[in-house]
């Protein structure tokens, strides 16, 4: 079973930095594809952007593109996400995914079989 750890959250200001980690329970990186999604109340949750499981990527979402970057340490199994100008609509609870399989821009977050508990980010204007 997968376990994925998410941290990293706050409250900071627009304009800000963030990174948030994603800690997975063990090889998961190499073995899965990692990605981030973003989920507003009401809201179905919105792709971020994502790593295949051989290293290829990272595939980024058109929204966060210029401003996010997605990194990965396999030797320490975890995915980062940073954040960088934050605006106050990147106010949202955000969330790590695995899937087997590889990656394909027509994925949604129901391809994704496991799931980390969120982090909340919160940036004030």
């Amino acid at each position: 079973q997968v376990q994925l750890v998410e941290s990293g959250g706050g409250l900071v200001q627009a304009g800000d930095s963030l990174r948030l980690s994603c800690a997975g329970s063990g090889h998961t990186l190499i073995k899965y594809t990692m990605a981030w999604f973003r989920q507003r109340p009401g809201k179905e949750r919105e792709f971020v952007g994502a790593y295949q499981w051989n290293g290829s990527g990272p595939f980024y979402a058109n929204a966060v593109k210029g401003r996010f970057t997605i990194s990965r340490d396999t030797m320490k199994d975890t995915l980062f996400l940073e954040m960088n100008s934050l605006k106050p609509e990147d106010t949202v609870d955000y969330y790590c995914a695995a899937r087997s399989g590889g990656w394909s821009p027509f994925l949604g977050a129901g391809d994704f079989r496991f799931w980390g508990q969120g982090t909340q980010v919160t940036v004030s204007s």
